[in-house]
């Protein structure tokens, strides 16, 4: 029940019963608490039958319903069929897990409430506070920018706007990129993630002004294709504008020379962009750190918390080093965003001058609290073990005469398979098995051309036994299914 409001002007949505509601709160909360306590006892993953997912088709609710009918619903429909990133057996995609600390934060963020966009308020200065500890963990200078987002693939989209801008100069923004005349390219691995392209279509570049590069052997870009390819595109009139180097690839972990392609950019006039969505928190492990050499030369970094960061969803990041240039490519003049020396409408430039939105969460404070709770060195010790257990599952794989390693092992994904006829179909039918028994979550992708079992190794509740797991399951399977 609501509460009715004192001056009789209608119904309040802050409940009617103080008590009753806070106990049903506290109850939500434990029940959670106990959910994550006890994840290994749950299946990773399990499907929604077909009467279950078309409950989901109910109308709009018009009257109310009480909020204890409503959260049975949610344990009854909802929380079984998670997607089970959370769970130690989950191996399949890029996801961080989460923590109860985040969970928690998520909680105080949402009672506060507050729209981050900008003004002046202690939310914008938590996201100012985050944006200098990412300067400190990259080596970026004083200047630089930071901004949340939802995630690495909007990070990217932004960096490519800023570099767009900055090349074409400030009167692009009004009139628009062909009004110069002058046909950029962009350049990255044949490894990078779809988001790259996308953000050129986005972008109105086009994804044919995007040059996807070779790689070598250890799945990096190949250099010597990539400076050809730019002195082709040179010769034939275009204009190479914008480098991406992968600080992890999403397929297989690899890391570009990033050293390299800092040197290369410099020497070509390129801005230097790293997409470090898998990565680039590695540099929080010391004994990771110098893998990256070259990512403090970059011109902007991409990166998630909510991936090793173990930061609950979303937490995207964006970091420029030129915070002046960032802001000129996105800051605009509005009556009501009107900026003052003093009350609310102070504390400029404000974030929305950073990016295309104005209404943002307040994702800052479970990244801030994360980051104070654990330390650093805490969840770098985190980062490091998972890729101690990839190279523990890669050992597993080569003792094993029935699987095959695919691809090296630069981080935490290990990609192989089962040995047998028609292996393509026999990879992806194991792994749908193990999804659909509840025992593990990797995914699968092509190496090569071939199917493969992809195991990405970044929940920092993963441990051996669901390593020994998961090669117990596949060896199974296999033998089944061949």
């Amino acid at each position: 029940m609501t509460a009715a409001r004192a001056d009789g002007e209608g119904p309040s949505l802050d409940p009617e019963d103080w008590a009753q509601f806070r106990a049903e709160g506290h109850r939500m909360l434990d029940d959670m608490l106990d959910y994550l306590q006890q994840l290994r006892a749950r299946p990773v993953w399990q499907p929604m039958n077909g009467a279950l997912r078309a409950s989901f088709r109910e109308g709009l609710p018009a009257a109310p319903t009480a909020l204890d009918e409503v959260y049975r619903d949610f344990t009854a429909r909802i929380l079984p069929y998670s997607s089970g990133n959370a769970h130690p057996g989950f191996m399949g995609w890029v996801q961080g897990a989460g923590t109860p600390v985040g969970m928690l934060a998520e909680m105080l963020a949402a009672g506060l409430n507050p729209n981050c966009g900008g003004r002046d308020h202690a939310a914008i200065e938590v996201e100012r506070q985050i944006a200098q500890w990412a300067r400190e963990i990259f080596a970026f200078p004083p200047e630089a920018s930071g901004l949340f987002v939802t995630g690495t693939s909007i990070a990217n989209f932004i960096a490519l706007i800023v570099a767009r801008t900055a090349r074409l100069g400030p009167d692009s923004r009004r009139d628009g990129i062909t009004a110069s005349g002058r046909r950029l390219t962009a350049y990255v691995s044949e490894a990078a993630h779809a988001c790259i392209p996308q953000a050129l279509e986005l972008a109105g570049l086009g994804r044919a002004a995007l040059r996807l590069i070779p790689t070598d052997g250890a799945q990096r870009v190949a250099l010597d294709a990539l400076r050809a390819t730019i002195a082709a595109d040179r010769q034939a009139d275009a204009e190479p504008f914008f480098l991406i180097g992968n600080a992890g690839t999403v397929d297989t972990g690899a890391i570009d020379d990033l050293d390299a392609l800092a040197s290369l950019a410099e020497a070509e006039r390129l801005w230097f962009h790293i997409d470090g969505a898998l990565g680039a928190l590695a540099m929080l492990a010391p004994a990771l750190r110098p893998r990256f050499k070259g990512i403090e030369r970059a011109s902007s970094i991409a990166f998630d918390f909510h991936k090793w960061g173990q930061v609950p969803y979303d937490a995207g990041f964006i970091l420029v080093r030129d915070g002046a240039v960032h802001r000129a490519a996105f800051a605009a003049e509005a009556a009501y965003l009107g900026r003052e020396a003093r009350g609310l409408a102070g504390g400029s430039p404000w974030p929305c001058d950073f990016g295309p939105d104005l209404s943002r969460g307040f994702r800052a404070l479970k990244t801030w609290f994360t980051l104070k709770v654990h330390g650093t060195e805490k969840l770098g010790a985190a980062i490091a073990r998972s890729c101690a257990l990839a190279e523990y599952l890669k050992a597993r794989v080569e003792a094993e005469p029935r699987l095959e390693l695919m691809a090296p092992v630069a981080l935490n994904i290990v990609c192989f398979r089962y040995r047998g006829a028609d292996a393509d179909r026999l990879n992806a039918a194991i792994v749908a098995e193990l999804h659909e028994r509840g025992i593990a979550a990797p995914s699968t992708t092509r190496i090569r051309g071939a199917v493969a079992i992809r195991a990405c190794l970044i929940n920092h509740r993963t441990e051996r036994r669901d390593i020994d797991g998961l090669i117990a399951a596949v060896l199974a399977e296999g033998a089944r299914l061949a």
